[in-house]
């Protein structure tokens, strides 16, 4: 019978499956790539300075650079300046960690609170994966040193497969609790450098009596905690300290003004129930400024003015409280009230 493959087919057929034997069999040989740790890499800040009572995220601050990731971050040898171990820092203390996201359109106290629940970690921390510093609101002057004391020095120890580095003396010092901003109280005393008043800024405002246009010095903000529930109280006063019906605010959104539930308004002012803190976190939402990291408040209402003309005035102001409790917003109008009848 004729062969139906001829003797040089066969052969180019052979040399073929030599030759993809012995391309495989070097590929096996190559040397796997090593991951890289970078000399660039480094640290862009090195002393950090959180406000306590509230949790401070350092982001931005690690330079990558020639460095394989993903990188392996870890914080190790916390120590005070004399060098002696921070237990207090090493140790895990209780933290309210957020499990799902936070929206701003949440209806309830409740489904708030579905979204975090409580995890035991050190107060000052590491992200794992990308060299982020986090100081949790849990940490207070009365766990961890503070300002002016030098504080605490430490080291961070980085990795990936193919090696590791370490970071020496990075310096971590704490400032006093603030419980609102803004606020009044120095950041190393923690005393109050002023009689309490904060600022807020007017939009078309004139006085009763005068009808001269009121600015911001017209105007001060006292924050008072006066329990330790879950709510924020709005009210407004006179020259002399005497309440200002809010209803006179007459354009204000009241159930859009702050998240906020339960609304309850009198004569004298208006309550809410509310999470804490204030705001929930650094995003933006209709209750927030532009940032998302304070709490935006707008009260207007509108007058007919000097011929028949309608005017509409505001008052506005951005604010955070980090401290959980009841609390009292005093709006106080230093000098004369608002002009709220027409011309």
């Amino acid at each position: 019978m004729k062969n139906k493959y001829p003797l040089a087919s066969l052969n180019a057929l052979f040399m073929g499956l030599v030759l993809l034997v012995s391309t495989i069999g070097c590929k096996k040989n190559l040397p796997v790539d090593r991951e890289s740790i970078g000399t660039d890499s480094r640290f862009t800040v090195s002393t950090y300075m959180p406000v306590l009572g509230r949790n401070t995220l350092f982001s931005d601050n690690f330079f990558v650079g020639n460095s394989s990731q993903p990188l392996t971050f870890k914080i190790i040898n916390m120590r005070t300046r004399d060098g002696v171990a921070a237990k207090e820092l090493i140790d895990n203390y209780p933290v309210q960690v957020w499990t799902k996201p936070y929206l701003g359109d949440e209806k309830s106290i409740a489904e708030i609170e579905a979204k975090r629940k409580i995890e035991h970690r050190p107060l000052f921390e590491i992200r794992e994966h990308s060299g982020q510093f986090l100081m949790w609101s849990a940490a207070n002057s009365s766990l961890v040193r503070t300002q002016p004391d030098s504080g605490y020095v430490f080291d961070v120890e980085m990795s990936n497969t193919g090696g590791r580095r370490y970071f020496r003396d990075l310096k971590l010092m704490p400032l006093k609790e603030r419980a609102f901003e803004p606020s009044v109280l120095d950041p190393i005393t923690g005393l109050s450098k002023y009689i309490g008043l904060t600022s807020a800024s007017l939009i078309n405002m004139s006085g009763e009596k005068t009808d001269i246009p009121l600015f911001n010095n017209d105007v001060g903000v006292l924050f008072k905690k006066v329990g330790n529930g879950n709510s924020i109280t709005i009210k407004f006063v006179d020259s002399l300290y005497k309440p200002i019906d809010p209803k006179k605010f007459n354009l204000t959104k009241w159930d859009q003004l702050l998240h906020g539930f339960n609304m309850k308004m009198t004569s004298d002012s208006v309550k809410y129930d509310v999470a804490y803190p204030i705001p929930l976190i650094a995003y933006k939402t209709k209750y927030t400024n532009t940032l998302g990291d304070k709490a935006h408040l707008s009260f207007s209402y509108d007058r007919l003015g000097f011929g028949n003309f309608r005017q509409v005035a505001s008052l506005n102001m951005d604010f955070a409280i980090y401290e959980k409790g009841d609390w009292l917003i005093t709006i106080w109008f230093l000098n004369e009230s608002p002009k709220f009848t027409n011309d």
